[in-house]
C-alpha cells in the first residue's frame, strides 16, 4: 500500500457536489489531487480509506466516478487496478487519425508534431479514438516520433455504416469509411434482415483487440445504394453527426413561442425604424444577419445586426450542451442538420421580414477609405424591412436593372449606401494585402424522386462580396473588443503557410517566372503572387498549388496568431451564432462586457476556451468531411448515367500513379491512370506537379486542359476513372523531344511500371472462429 499522503485541505468543490447530489462524494478535482500526491499507482481501496467512506452506496459512487475519470482521460488505471495521474507517466494524449493502409497518427493535445503509430499499435484502435501513448522511439530519417499504445481513453464510434456480406457462413460488414481498416464481424445469435450488399448500420458490442476483430449487431438496414437520400444518411452515420434532439432539449424548446415576448424587448436599443434588410440566397431558410448603412459627414455609419441567440441559449442548458456536441450546422445538398432546433434557427433567431427580432448589433463608423474609426456593440431590437436575394441586389445596384430596381422599392437608398461602404471597405482590404482567392462551387438539382438530375455551377456576384465585407468588418470589431478587454473567447486563426511545403512551392512558382520572397512569406507576398498570376492561362493551377501550401484555419483563444489569409491581427467569428458555436461564445463574451463593463466573473476561463476551440475545430472538419462525402456520392451517381461520354477538363492534381482531372462546370474529379498515357514511361516530378515522358519528354502537369472519357464509376469506393482522349492545351513551355528509348536508366531514376487495372472487389475478412 502506498505511503499515507500529507493531509489534504477540505474539498473546495464540496458545496457544488452537495447541490447536485443527495449523497455527495469527493469531486473529480479533489480525487485528482489525492491521486497526484501519491505519485505511485493507488488502489480504489486506498482512496476509499483516505476518504473514510464506509457505506456501500458511497463506495459504489466512488467506483463509478473513478471509472468516468478514466474514460474521460483524467487518470489512468493500470492492469492491477491502480490509479495514476497522467502527469507522472510522461504520456501523450490525443486523437487518432487512421490511414487506409493500416498505420496511423496521434495528434497530441499538448501540441507539436503528430506521433506515428505502426500497424501493430493500431490493432486496438479505430479512426477518431482518443488514446494515450508513450514515445517508444524516434525516426531520425523521417524526423518523427513513434508511439506505443497505453490506453484507449474514448471511443469515437458506437455505430458504423458499411456493406453487409456473408461468405462461408461468416457474416461481416466492410465499413464505408476507408479509415476503418478492419471488417466488423456480426454476432450470429442476433438476427437481422440484411441482404448481400445492403448498406447497414452496425452497433459495436466488442471493440477490436490485439488479436481479435470488432463484433457488432445490425441496428438498421438502410438498403441498396440507389435509394433516395442515401448519400446523406451514410454521411451522417459515417461521421457520427448528431441528428436527433433528445427529450430534454425537446422539453426546453416547448417554452419558446413564435414571437418575441414584450418583456424581452425592454432595456434594449430600439432600432426598429431603421430599414434593415437581409440579403441571402434564394433557397436560404435562416436569416441570421441584417444590414443597414447611412452616410454622414465622416463617411458611413454601418450597422450589422446579428440574431441574439445567446439570449435564448443559456450556458449549461440542454440546448447548449447539444450545440457543443454539434458545433456547427451541416449543410448537405438539399438538406440541413441544424445546430439549434428549428423553433430558433428558422423562428425566433431568424431575422424574418416584417417581424420584431432581438439582436446584438455592431454599429461602425467607417471612413471613405474603408477604415473603421470607431464601433459600438449593443443589445437591440430590430424590424427587418425586406428579405432580398443576392441576384436581385446585384442586378439593381451594380447593373442598374430597371426591373430589379423596381423590386427593391423603399430600401433603395440604404442599398446604395451599402454599395458605397462596400467599395470603401474593399479599398482597405486591398491596402492590407488580403489574399483574393477565386473559388468555384456547384449546386445539385434533384427530380421529384430526389435523384440527382443536373449539376449547376454557382456564380458569386458583387452582392455576395458586399455582405462578406460587412460581416468581416463586424468580425474584426468583435475580436478587437474582446482582445482589448481581455475576455476569453475563440478567435478564428490562420497560421498561413506550411513550412514543409514552401521549398516545393518556391521551385514551382519559379518555373513560371514568379519569385517567392524568402521562406517566411507575408500575406502581402501571397497577394502579389495571386495578382501576378491572375492574367495567366495557368492561374487556376497556380492558385490551387498556393492553397495547398497553406495550413487550415481553426478556432483558438490565442490572441497572437491572427488571420494570415485576411491579413488581420485580430479576427473572430461573430456573425453566425445560429449555425456556429464559436460565434455564440463570442456573443456571450460581448454581452458580458455590455452588462458588466469588465471581464470579472465571466463564466469561461482560458482552459475551458482552449478545450472548446479544439472541439469546435474538430466538429467543423467533421462537417466538411461529411458534406464532401455526400457530394462525392452524388457526383458518382450522376456520372454513372454518363459512362462513355466525353468532357473537357483541367488537370487538378498529379501523382505518381496518374492525373486527376476536374470536369469543367461540373467540378467533378476523376483519375486518368498512368496506364492511359500511351507510348511512353512517365516519371513523377513532385516539385513541378507533372509527369514527364522518358522517351518523348512529353509532360502532363497541373493546369493542362484535356479531353477525357468517363470509363468507370465505383460507388462503393467513390472513385471515377477517365481515359485520356486528347490534349486541348498544355502549360509546357519546352517542345517535346523525340529520341530512341534508352536501354539503361540513370542511377537512382525509377520508371513507372505500368500495371493492368484490376477490378475492385470487397476486402476479404480475416477469418476468425465464430463466437
Amino acid at each position: 500500500m502506498p505511503k499515507k499522503p500529507s493531509r489534504l485541505t477540505r474539498d473546495p468543490f464540496e458545496e457544488r457536489e452537495s447541490a447536485k447530489y443527495d449523497r455527495p462524494i469527493a469531486s473529480r478535482e479533489y480525487l485528482l489531487d489525492l491521486i497526484n500526491i501519491h505519485k505511485v499507482p493507488v488502489s480504489q481501496g486506498h482512496i476509499t480509506e483516505s476518504l473514510k467512506y464506509d457505506d456501500e452506496d458511497r463506495i459504489e459512487a466512488l467506483r463509478r466516478r473513478l471509472n468516468a475519470m478514466v474514460r474521460d482521460g483524467q487518470i489512468f488505471r493500470n492492469r492491477r487496478g491502480g490509479y495514476l495521474s497522467f502527469d507522472h507517466m510522461d504520456l501523450e494524449k490525443g486523437f487518432v487519425q487512421a490511414h487506409a493502409d493500416g498505420f496511423g497518427f496521434l495528434t497530441p493535445e499538448s501540441g507539436g508534431k503528430d506521433i506515428f503509430l505502426p500497424e501493430r499499435q493500431m490493432r486496438k484502435l479505430m479512426n477518431g479514438d482518443k488514446a494515450a501513448v508513450k514515445i517508444a522511439s524516434y525516426d531520425q530519417r523521417r524526423e518523427r516520433s513513434e508511439g506505443a499504445l497505453i490506453s484507449v481513453l474514448e471511443r469515437a464510434h458506437q455505430t458504423v455504416v458499411g456493406r453487409y456480406y456473408c461468405e462461408s457462413g461468416i457474416e461481416f460488414i466492410i465499413p464505408d469509411d476507408k479509415r476503418l481498416t478492419q471488417d466488423i464481424l456480426l454476432n450470429r445469435d442476433v438476427g437481422h434482415a440484411a441482404k448481400q450488399g445492403d448498406i447497414v448500420i452496425v452497433r459495436i458490442t466488442e471493440y477490436p483487440g490485439q488479436h481479435t476483430q470488432a463484433i457488432g449487431i445490425v441496428e438498421a438496414v438502410l438498403g441498396q445504394d440507389n435509394a433516395p437520400g442515401m448519400e446523406v444518411t451514410i454521411a451522417v452515420n459515417k461521421h457520427s453527426i448528431p441528428n436527433q434532439w433528445n427529450a430534454v432539449v425537446k422539453d426546453e424548446v416547448k417554452t419558446f413561442t413564435g414571437e418575441v415576448a414584450s418583456a424581452d424587448k425592454n432595456n434594449r436599443q430600439d432600432l426598429r425604424k431603421l430599414p434593415f434588410v437581409t440579403i441571402d440566397g434564394a433557397d436560404a431558410r435562416d436569416f441570421d444577419d441584417a444590414v443597414y448603412c447611412e452616410q454622414n459627414d465622416k463617411g458611413f455609419r454601418l450597422y450589422v445586426a446579428i440574431a441574439d441567440v445567446a439570449h435564448y441559449v443559456q450556458p449549461g442548458s440542454a440546448l447548449d450542451e447539444e450545440a457543443v456536441k454539434r458545433g456547427t450546422s451541416v449543410y448537405f445538398p438539399g438538406e440541413v442538420i441544424p445546430m439549434l432546433p428549428e423553433v430558433l434557427s428558422n423562428g425566433l433567431c431568424s431575422l424574418n421580414p416584417k417581424v420584431d427580432r432581438l439582436c446584438l448589433v455592431c454599429c461602425m463608423q467607417v471612413s471613405t477609405q474603408g477604415v473603421i474609426k470607431s464601433f459600438e456593440f449593443s443589445n437591440a431590437v430590430i424590424h427587418s424591412h425586406a428579405r432580398l436575394i443576392y441576384d436581385d441586389v446585384a442586378a439593381a445596384i451594380f447593373e442598374n436593372n430597371s426591373k430589379a430596381l423596381k423590386a427593391i422599392g423603399s430600401v433603395k437608398e440604404g442599398l446604395e449606401n451599402l454599395k458605397l461602404v462596400y467599395l470603401a471597405l474593399a479599398i482597405a482590404r486591398k491596402k492590407r494585402h488580403a489574399i483574393e482567392f477565386e473559388t468555384r462551387e456547384v449546386v445539385f438539382k434533384y427530380n421529384d424522386r430526389r435523384k440527382i438530375e443536373s449539376i449547376v455551377p454557382v456564380e458569386r456576384n458583387q452582392a455576395h462580396m458586399l455582405i462578406e465585407e460587412c460581416m468581416v468588418a463586424a468580425n474584426i470589431c468583435a475580436a478587437k473588443l474582446l482582445k482589448k478587454k481581455k475576455i476569453p473567447t475563440l478567435y478564428r486563426i490562420h497560421e498561413g503557410p506550411n513550412s514543409d511545403k514552401l521549398p516545393n512551392l518556391a521551385e514551382f512558382l519559379l518555373s513560371f517566372g514568379i519569385k517567392l520572397p524568402g521562406l517566411e512569406p507575408t500575406p502581402g507576398d501571397y497577394a502579389d503572387i495571386i495578382e501576378q498570376a491572375r492574367a495567366r492561362p495557368e492561374f487556376d493551377m497556380i492558385q490551387t498549388v498556393i492553397l495547398r501550401s497553406m495550413l487550415q484555419a481553426s478556432y483558438s483563444p490565442d490572441t497572437k496568431v491572427g488571420h494570415f489569409g485576411l491579413a488581420l491581427n485580430d479576427y473572430a467569428h461573430f456573425t453566425s451564432p445560429i449555425r456556429r458555436y464559436p460565434d455564440l461564445l463570442v456573443h456571450r463574451a460581448i454581452k458580458h462586457w455590455i452588462a458588466q463593463g469588465s471581464n470579472k466573473d465571466y463564466g469561461y476561463d482560458l482552459a475551458a476556451m482552449t478545450a472548446l476551440g479544439e472541439s469546435c475545430s474538430r466538429n467543423e472538419r467533421r462537417a466538411d468531411d461529411a458534406t464532401r462525402d455526400a457530394a462525392d456520392w452524388l457526383k458518382c451517381e450522376f456520372l454513372q448515367k454518363h459512362i462513355g461520354k466525353q468532357y473537357s477538363g483541367i488537370v487538378s492534381g498529379v501523382t505518381s500513379f496518374g492525373l486527376f482531372v476536374q470536369i469543367d462546370d461540373l467540378l467533378i474529379d476523376g483519375l486518368v491512370h498512368v496506364t492511359s498515357l500511351k507510348r511512353d514511361y512517365y516519371h513523377f516530378d513532385p516539385a513541378h506537379h507533372r509527369l514527364v515522358g522518358e522517351l518523348t519528354n512529353r509532360s502532363y502537369q497541373l493546369g493542362d486542359r484535356l479531353m477525357i472519357e468517363v470509363i468507370r464509376v465505383d460507388m462503393e469506393e467513390r472513385k471515377i476513372d477517365f481515359d485520356l482522349v486528347a490534349t486541348l492545351s498544355s502549360n509546357n513551355r519546352k517542345p517535346a523531344k523525340k529520341g530512341k528509348r534508352k536501354h539503361s536508366q540513370k542511377k537512382g531514376k525509377k520508371s513507372v511500371v505500368k500495371k493492368a487495372r484490376k477490378k475492385s472487389s470487397p476486402r476479404k475478412p480475416v477469418r476468425k472462429k465464430a463466437r
